[in-house]
């Protein structure tokens, strides 16, 4: 297929991509995000390294989904291409993935603590705590380290599509978050979201918190997903 066949899907993960640093999660080039056309069984992610401010829809690299060779591009994909591959292989509601190293999310992975739940900002997006993997071990590092990664998620939630799509993100132990949502731009999302509910769970925590109830988080987070959802305008803007 030509360049052209994926045009759509480059200028959303483009998009996506140029919001990290905009949104404040990463230093340097530590953050990337993909987008998939599970049609064409093949998914668009950042280069490895190339910074923000210099990134271009050219320098995207189209992956294949089944095996992870390169597609599309002249530019190395980025290191955690195949933590991306273990995870669309795994969760077909996915549709897009970003990971970053934001401080205050990173912050719980490198202590190896869930991000709780604790008021209803949190339960607005993720029905219960983001989770936080195992740590590696030395034969998952040693070979297929970044698919690995991915496969502690998928073991973290047991494989279970409807809860990634209800809690949409992860902490990989001593490492960082992964989200991902329908599309590269909700997993940005996504990813904002659990930096924000992680520097007010770490300010929550040090005043000492108070657990809130759960009919109250129940509450905000049917409003936002689900069939009776009514928040929002869809579609008005």
């Amino acid at each position: 297929m030509s360049r052209s066949a994926f045009a759509s899907l480059r200028g959303e993960v483009l998009a996506a991509n140029l919001r990290i640093p905009q949104a404040g999660l990463a230093t340097l080039t530590w953050g990337n995000v993909s987008g998939v056309d599970r049609e064409a069984g093949v998914f668009v992610i950042k280069p490895s390294g190339v910074p923000y401010d210099r990134l271009s829809e050219e320098h995207l690299v189209v992956v294949a989904l089944d095996d992870g060779r390169v597609v599309e591009g002249d530019l190395r994909p980025s290191t955690d291409t195949e933590t991306h591959r273990s995870l669309y292989r795994a969760f077909p509601s996915i549709g897009g993935i970003t990971h970053t190293h934001s401080p205050h999310a990173v912050a719980f992975a490198q202590a190896r603590r869930p991000i709780p739940v604790l008021g209803t900002t949190h339960a607005d997006t993720f029905d219960g705590p983001v989770p936080v993997t195992e740590p590696l071990s030395a034969e998952q590092c040693a070979a297929d380290y970044e698919f690995n990664t991915g496969q502690v998620i998928v073991e973290l939630l047991e494989g279970d599509d409807e809860r990634a799509r209800t809690v949409p993100a992860a902490l990989v132990a001593h490492h960082g978050p992964f989200t991902w949502g329908a599309d590269a731009d909700a997993s940005l999302e996504h990813a904002v979201i659990c930096e924000a509910v992680a520097e007010m769970a770490l300010h929550t925590l040090s005043l000492g918190a108070a657990q809130p109830p759960q009919h109250l988080l129940d509450r905000h987070f049917t409003r936002k997903h689900g069939a009776g959802a009514y928040y929002g305008n869809p579609g008005a803007v």
